[in-house]
């Protein structure tokens, strides 16, 4: 279908959407290049609340027996026969994404085509490189494109170094300093959430290691192991029994424990040693919760000089036995999953 307009005092030939039936059209798109699209009213104001505004105040102020006008300026002719054949038909190819994704995604923010608006996201997020990263990233922040805007950040964070050697970095620090300041401060923030999650995993390793240390200390003196019986009887037959799941964190505590029974210097006496086997059995009698009597040794004292201290005890060592028993409760959970690829080296191996 075509048909002529009196448009800035010269006759414009209109046309249709290609793939779209255009009898009936009661709407045209004045585009830049000169090129008029016909289109209908109600498919134009169903798609988008703002078309319809436009429509609506087209109609009041039209000539008798003219027709609807709306001028689409500033982007190109394809580009917005591409954004109406959307409205039309839902679709967008990648070609069109790829010739004309920024264009597509500035018109359906303007005119509040959500699903449009979406696909040009994804479309354009598979687009980012070094080069243009910069560009798109202030798209997506003039379009409130979140996630464009996130996936623009990662590239920034994973490649800054490539990225700031680039023009659009140079452009952007010449005209754009809030920008470049607000990308700067995402870094370092980044780099902070990163220190922080590495801190977080060895400390939580190093609560699992504790864990398991608990867990082995209850074993030696409850089973025994190797070369330490338990708390009344013998080491038992070990070819009878089998080698230790846990040999090495196991083998490093039945060491410290022969140590502690033979040093003479002792907790008083300075020994880094014995310290540790004390702060050991001190932090199990923290987490003990057997109702008989418990087989680790001094767990029945240190609970007794526990529940007289309890209102003076040290907030940190509070926190660390808080740690310490939700250590536990994951590595149940987790136990019958957990493989052990390799053993570690125990770090209460004196």
């Amino acid at each position: 279908m075509k048909f002529t307009e009196d448009l800035t005092g010269s006759q414009r030939t209109t046309e249709g959407i290609p793939g779209v039936d255009s009898s009936g059209a009661d709407v045209r798109i004045v585009t830049s290049g000169g090129r008029c699209i016909a289109a209908h009213f109600h498919v134009l104001a169903s798609a988008s609340t703002v078309l319809e505004k436009q429509l609506e105040r087209s109609e009041k102020r039209r000539t008798s027996g003219g027709g609807r006008t709306i001028r689409i300026l500033g982007v190109p002719c394809d580009a917005v026969s591409a954004f109406l054949s959307f409205i039309y038909t839902s679709r967008c190819s990648a070609e069109e994404m790829e010739r004309y994704g920024v264009h597509l995604l500035v018109l359906s923010h303007v005119y509040c085509v959500g699903r449009l608006k979406r696909e040009c996201e994804r479309g354009l997020a598979g687009m980012v490189t070094v080069e243009s990263v910069v560009d798109l990233v202030q798209l997506a922040r003039m379009c409130d494109a979140a996630y464009l805007k996130m996936r623009c950040l990662k590239v920034l964070e994973g490649r800054f170094k490539e990225v700031e050697a680039t023009e659009g970095w140079k452009f952007l620090q010449a005209h754009d300093p809030f920008l470049e300041l607000e990308l700067l401060q995402f870094l370092d923030d980044a780099e902070s959430r990163k220190k922080r999650r590495m801190r977080s995993r060895e400390e939580q390793g190093l609560y699992m290691e504790l864990n398991e240390a608990m867990e082995c200390l209850e074993h030696i003196c409850m089973e025994g192991c190797t070369s330490v019986g338990p708390h009344d009887g013998s080491p038992p037959n070990q070819t009878k029994k089998g080698p230790c799941q846990r040999y090495s964190t196991c083998m490093g505590l039945q060491l410290l424990i022969r140590h502690f029974a033979t040093c003479g210097r002792k907790v008083h006496g300075g020994c880094s040693r014995c310290k540790r086997l004390w702060q050991l059995l001190r932090l199990h009698s923290s987490i003990c919760e057997r109702p008989e009597p418990c087989k680790v040794p001094l767990c029945e004292q240190f609970k007794m000089k526990l529940s007289v201290e309890r209102k003076g005890e040290d907030g940190k060592w509070r926190l660390l036995v808080r740690k310490v028993v939700s250590a536990k409760a994951m590595s149940s959970l987790s136990q019958r999953e957990r493989v052990e690829l390799q053993p570690h080296k125990s770090c209460w191996v004196g």
